[in-house]
């Protein structure tokens, strides 16, 4: 139903209004009696064999809804309800930001995929914790990052800003400086800085009666030996694991005719390359660290592909628009098949 009928009324309108207007949808019919339980109905798939024990949580089934999606932490309690196993709200930055001038996001619809240059739009890293306190269950990441005016040397402190703020109200912490939409933000990829910055962090953390686990999200663009250093930088720093991969800057075999608009890609070009990203970090690393999976999974396949590959759970993002809540269900119910 949503591939034969939705989706092709939602792509008729601008992406990032839809995008809204979908929000306003979500929220407005799980509002409606039976309707959140009709929905766990249809979409949710409960199985204690899909749970996954990473990080000291436990995670309800391994296929998450990747950062970018709901932001500010709006709609987490309902899309939880389309049987996602974890919600990773953010990219959230210590100050409100406007993000880039619009228009900035752009469908290839031939390519199964997106280009976005958002540019982290949010409210706030404070605003977003008012609605984390109404959690009812779910499971959530927090995905933080540095506000646009803020010069590199001083981002450790948008993120220990972040990181403090949230604290009390996520169950684990993802670092973003794999953005291509934020200037100058992947300098701090280059091992010195992000070594730097994950020590200050882990200190933070230290401080905590209970630590969080703290992740790092990388760009799907780095070369095998800037895969080695995040690799050496993971060892050194002590951090639970990698999320791979961010969007992309490459444009190779794209057919859509606004492939040339600049932003981060994700979709099925995406596929290949954020696997043999986490192929690589597993067989080098030894499977020394845990990996959460994303980029182009837009089918089963491709989902079993990444965990073959050695990502211990997954997220969807780009798939999920172009295929629809359908997929999560499908997903778990060939891992429960597997």
């Amino acid at each position: 139903m949503y591939k034969l009928l939705i989706r092709p009324i939602f792509f008729l309108f601008d992406p990032e209004k839809i995008h809204h207007f979908t929000f306003s949808l979500l929220r407005f019919v799980n509002k409606i009696p039976l309707i959140p339980s009709l929905l766990k109905g249809l979409y949710l798939v409960e199985d204690k064999r899909l749970e996954r024990q990473l990080f000291g949580l436990t995670f309800k089934n391994p296929v998450g809804l990747a950062a970018g999606f709901d932001k500010d932490a709006k709609l987490y309690q309902e899309l939880g309800n389309l049987g996602f196993g974890f919600v990773e709200i953010g990219t959230l930055t210590p100050k409100p930001q406007d993000g880039n001038p619009k228009k900035r996001l752009f469908r290839l619809k031939s390519d199964a995929a997106i280009i976005n240059r958002m540019g982290f739009n949010n409210g706030g890293v404070e605003d977003a914790v008012l609605r984390l306190k109404k959690n009812k269950g779910i499971l959530i990441g927090g995905n933080i990052g540095k506000n646009k005016v803020t010069p590199n040397h001083e981002a450790v402190e948008d993120y220990k800003i972040c990181f403090q703020t949230l604290f009390d109200y996520v169950d684990y912490f993802v670092v973003n400086v794999s953005s291509p939409n934020t200037p100058n933000l992947r300098e701090l990829q280059d091992k010195e800085p992000l070594t730097n910055l994950l020590k200050d962090l882990k200190i933070q953390n230290s401080k905590k009666q209970y630590p969080k686990p703290i992740l790092l999200k990388i760009a799907p663009d780095l070369t095998d030996s800037q895969l080695l250093d995040i690799i050496d930088i993971v060892k050194d720093t002590k951090i639970d694991g990698v999320i791979a991969t961010n969007t992309t800057i490459s444009r190779e075999g794209l057919t859509s005719g606004n492939k040339s608009e600049m932003g981060g890609l994700s979709g099925k070009p995406l596929t290949n390359r954020s696997t043999e990203v986490i192929r690589f970090l597993a067989e080098k690393s030894h499977k020394s660290f845990p990996i959460i999976g994303v980029g182009g999974i837009h089918s089963v396949e491709d989902a079993l592909e990444k965990m073959e590959a050695g990502a211990d759970l997954i997220q969807l993002y780009t798939g999920f628009i172009y295929e629809g809540p359908k997929l999560i269900k499908q997903i778990n119910k060939a891992l429960l098949q597997n």
